[in-house]
């Protein structure tokens, strides 16, 4: 999310981010950025437990979800307090037990599945219930978001921020299936980039972004494999699912790309998964000037929106910008509030 740039500014500034990369985009690619995972504070202090609890990175989530299911309820709200950095992104872990955690580091009220103010911040937010959940819907944000804007937006716009966009979507799916078990998810769980730049037009931080993507939806699966989940993707959030796609478990049934650069593939089949794939594009978004191609490890290929990707595309008819695709009485919140609830979608284009 970058705003409304003028197009002849941001055909500027991505001809400028080309021109300085090009010269060394041999380097560049040969060494592109290496995926790796940050350690939860106070992990050295968990793994030395005489309990002999589970590695957070190196067990799977299903793993971990078994572990904790063995101990007492007693216990689970003794790792939560003693762990409160491990157990809030614990992966696998019940839900409660992690709100618990989350809640003694943020000491305010609110469902988090994830909360860590290092570096740019990790945050995940929960609207409904997630343990009594049949329907799940993950809310992937793009570039310039931050822990610091989360619930503020970028630029201190409010409908920008992530917690926002969220909390309309899972009001919008209660009006319209007020009897449904459904839970909404803001998942700020990756380095977004800053902005329009090299990050911005390279893949790393997508694919780093996708590792953490594929945990995180694995923890979800081990506390509720009976629900199936739709994820949706902002901007660059959409190049993140692109990245993760082929590796997702068979309950993600949906996939919606929303104000795409891409998604790294020229074509849905490419992205080698068994689920819906979902896009909108607003003729009022800037990402439009976007070039859909790839070229010398920039770009992020044919853009969803494109009737040559092969996505099923939703009505962007009433969405003025790059940032209002889940704004309240818009076309585009009531195709993603049915791709999220069932992924049915009433206003699909011819």
């Amino acid at each position: 999310m970058i705003g409304n740039l003028a197009p002849r500014t941001l055909l500027t500034v991505l001809a400028a981010v080309t021109m300085t990369v090009a010269p060394a985009a041999a380097a560049l690619l040969s060494a592109p950025g290496l995926v790796r995972t940050t350690p939860p504070p106070g992990l050295p202090a968990w793994l030395a437990d005489g309990h002999h609890l589970p590695d957070p990175q190196r067990a799977e989530p299903a793993a971990i979800h078994d572990f904790l299911l063995r101990l007492g309820t007693a216990e689970q709200q003794g790792l939560a307090v003693a762990y409160p950095d491990v157990v809030g992104a614990l992966d696998g872990a019940p839900p409660a037990m992690r709100y618990a955690a989350n809640r003694r580091q943020l000491r305010v009220s609110g469902q988090f599945l994830l909360f860590d103010p290092r570096g740019n911040g990790r945050v995940a937010q929960v609207f409904g219930d997630l343990a009594t959940a049949d329907r799940i819907a993950v809310l992937v944000p793009g570039a310039a978001n931050r822990a610091e804007n989360f619930w503020t937006g970028v630029g201190g716009v409010l409908y920008r921020a992530p917690a926002t966009q969220a909390a309309d979507l899972f009001r919008a799916a209660v009006r319209k299936a007020p009897g449904a078990r459904f839970a909404v998810i803001s998942w700020l769980g990756y380095d977004t980039p800053g902005g329009v730049g090299p990050d911005a037009a390279r893949g790393d931080l997508a694919r780093a972004g996708a590792v953490a993507l594929e945990r995180f939806v694995a923890g979800l699966v081990a506390v509720r494999p009976q629900a199936t989940i739709a994820l949706l993707g902002h901007s660059y959030g959409s190049t993140v699912l692109g990245a993760a796609a082929a590796r997702l478990p068979r309950q993600v049934t949906d996939l919606a790309a929303f104000g795409s650069p891409g998604m790294g593939v020229d074509h849905v089949a490419q992205l080698g998964t068994t689920a819906r794939v979902w896009a909108g594009q607003s003729r009022g978004d800037w990402i439009r000037w976007v070039p859909g191609v790839r070229f010398f490890g920039l770009g992020h290929g044919t853009k969803p929106a494109d009737p040559a990707f092969g996505a099923r595309v939703f009505a962007t008819d009433d969405v003025a910008d790059h940032d209002h695709y889940l704004s309240p009485g818009t076309d585009s919140l009531a195709a993603l509030t049915g791709i999220a609830l069932s992924g049915s979608d009433p206003v699909v284009r011819p």
